[in-house]
């Protein structure tokens, strides 16, 4: 779980999902980073377990899985990147 956490992106990312669902192209927008790169980050958070993808039309909305990253993230406190990111700060 901590090894999934440990990259400043993917811990973007789950700050991310903590309160909604969000798909790559959100992600790549609000992050800045290029799909691939996201892409990678978003496999290593499926294969430890922390999110899990499901189908909405044409595309794939990912979700926390494993409470103990949501508590982990709350516990750290957020970086509120992705509230700047989205008010374009």
């Amino acid at each position: 779980m901590f090894h999934a956490l440990a990259h400043p992106i993917r811990y973007c990312i789950v700050e991310g999902l903590v309160e909604t669902g969000r798909d790559v192209s959100t992600m790549v927008h609000c992050l800045d980073q290029p799909q691939p790169k996201i892409s990678q980050h978003l496999n290593v958070l499926k294969a430890a377990g922390v999110i899990e993808g499901h189908r909405e039309g044409a595309r794939i909305v990912y979700s926390i899985t494993d409470d103990r990253a949501k508590r982990i993230v709350e516990a750290i406190g957020a970086t509120h990147l992705w509230d700047k990111m989205e008010a374009g700060v």
